[in-house]
């Protein structure tokens, strides 16, 4: 079982003791980014709880090889879906989806709809109402259903309205997302530290540090 699956199963009931759901793990580049949510929002006091809470608890279990910074943070406007949870959070969201090799049309954008199982029980499918194919916006939107299983990667997308997006040139600043407050925040204090610095910062663990 991959680091991310492990640390996922771990920690999804114990942050659900503080009432907040835990959205997403991933791990790279020596970061363990651990991202949850609340449905009002979480706000950067409740990410300094849900840290303190699971430090902790990965020190006892040691479930990373090796140094790592823990960073626990909200999701952004746009959110990776890798997870059927994740796509059920994001049913009437817009989604953009790139297929895996050989599965045609390559990349779709759309709002799901829904989330069924065939008969069989064989294969998810996801109901997409597509309103751009490739790059290519198309006339009306059309309904597909789509294999969850040939999906090879896929997000939300957020829909910036006209003109350009924020940090290209012409940008203005954009309506707040009903997300947006809690976009991006991190538990207070989270950077990483150099190797030199570790003592200094609990988020940094030496593997097998108690």
């Amino acid at each position: 079982m991959a680091v991310q699956d492990q640390v996922h199963d771990l920690l999804e009931p114990i942050v659900a003791t503080l009432d907040v759901e835990l959205v997403d793990v991933t791990f790279t580049g020596g970061t363990l980014r651990v991202t949850v949510d609340r449905n009002d929002g979480i706000t950067t006091e409740s990410l300094a709880e849900v840290n303190r809470l699971i430090s902790p608890i990965l020190d006892q279990h040691d479930p990373i090889p090796g140094r790592y910074t823990l960073e626990v943070s909200s999701p952004g406007l746009e959110r990776p879906l890798r997870r059927l949870s994740h796509y059920q959070r994001a049913l009437g969201e817009l989604v953009l989806m790139k297929m895996i090799p050989g599965v045609e049309p390559r990349r779709v954008k759309g709002r799901l709809v829904e989330i069924a199982t065939t008969e069989a029980a064989e294969a998810i499918l996801l109901a997409i109402d597509v309103a751009e194919i490739d790059g290519v916006e198309l006339e009306e939107p059309e309904r597909r259903d789509i294999r969850l299983a040939d999906v090879a990667s896929a997000r939300t997308s957020f829909d910036w309205g006209p003109g350009p997006k924020p940090g290209q040139p012409g940008a203005k600043k954009a309506k707040q997302h009903p997300k947006a407050a809690s976009s991006g925040r991190k538990a207070s204090g989270e950077k990483k530290k150099s190797a030199k610095k570790q003592s200094e910062n609990p988020s940094v663990k030496p593997r097998g540090a108690r």
